[in-house]
């Protein structure tokens, strides 16, 4: 079964209840449609325990989206006195679309700028007990230390950062990578590949150094590898999460054409025999204490594999 029939941008159009993309390449209808494994329960329910959120407590969401799973997290804190989300992202689209899901308090702001951290107020300052994110932070290959300054901006001594995102060898099929056949596709047409690549995959290693070197101190690291289904199919996955970055800087015309040959050369690993769709994502999900001078947790880091 070649699944020909959803491998075109004609056939992905965008009807009349998607939105448009917004400047930072996002359209959170689009993502809804194509996307939402990401915040399925299924999904995020292993990050989620190992955020612990306790009624009471203040946590930003960092790479909020639509706002889905930091409602969740919502529907805990307020439990106690005191607490409060706050989601933040990029995108225009996702954080309107995360008020209208009945988020309250979101901003859009570059969480790789801690300059940018002043959009949440004077109060947000250092008054947070944990920083959030899940599938967020591979976006940030422009700065990832920078994630990591504007969590110290908001965190108060002691408080964690919690997060899942994806990790080395992440997006890949049996033997060959959407990744490495998007790059392969460019190169043969004379494209810089790496300059458009908007993925950041760390190994544990090389987090663990990030962490460090940012005053965290890491106390749980893991690489999980995860099958995940694409019920559109990989030419929507692509449309949704290559097309406005990988692909920037081509007409529709020669998006498609890079899509379809990527989607053929993946078709051998990642379609099974009636047609479905999946990928192999590697989760790197990890906690960390922020230190500051004469505070430590006291705490051993568990890294497994």
């Amino acid at each position: 079964m070649t699944g020909a029939s959803s491998s075109s941008l004609k056939n992905l159009a965008p009807n009349s209840k998607l939105d448009p993309r917004d400047a930072s390449g996002w359209c959170a209808s689009l993502y809804n449609q194509t996307g939402s494994f990401v915040y399925s329960p299924e999904f995020t329910s292993p990050v989620l325990s190992l955020l612990a959120a306790k009624p009471g407590e203040r946590i930003v969401d960092f790479g909020c989206g639509s706002g889905e799973v930091t409602l969740e997290v919502e529907k805990i804190v307020k439990q106690g006195d005191g607490g409060l989300v706050v989601g933040v992202d990029l995108s225009k689209s996702m954080i309107a679309k995360a008020r209208e899901n009945g988020l309250e308090h979101v901003f859009v702001a570059d969480i790789q700028d801690p300059a940018e951290m002043d959009r949440l107020g004077p109060e947000a300052c250092g008054r947070f007990d944990a920083v959030f994110t899940n599938a967020s932070l591979h976006w940030c290959k422009q700065n990832p230390a920078g994630v990591l300054e504007s969590a110290k901006q908001v965190l108060r001594p002691g408080g964690r950062i919690v997060g899942e995102m994806g990790g080395f060898m992440n997006c890949i099929g049996y033997s060959l990578g959407v990744r490495s056949a998007l790059h392969y596709a460019l190169r043969k047409r004379g494209h810089d590949a790496e300059r458009v690549d908007p993925w950041y995959f760390p190994s544990m290693e090389d987090y663990v150094k990030l962490l460090v070197s940012a005053s965290f101190e890491p106390t749980h690291l893991s690489l999980t590898p995860r099958i995940t289904p694409l019920s559109t199919g990989l030419f929507a996955w692509l449309n949704l999460f290559a097309r406005p970055f990988f692909l920037q800087d081509l007409p529709d015309d020669q998006a498609e054409e890079v899509m379809q040959e990527v989607v053929e050369m993946c078709r051998r690993d990642c379609q099974d025999a009636s047609g479905k769709w999946a990928m192999v994502y590697m989760r790197l999900r990890f906690s960390a204490i922020y230190k500051v001078m004469g505070f430590t947790c006291g705490r051993d880091i568990l890294c497994t594999t």
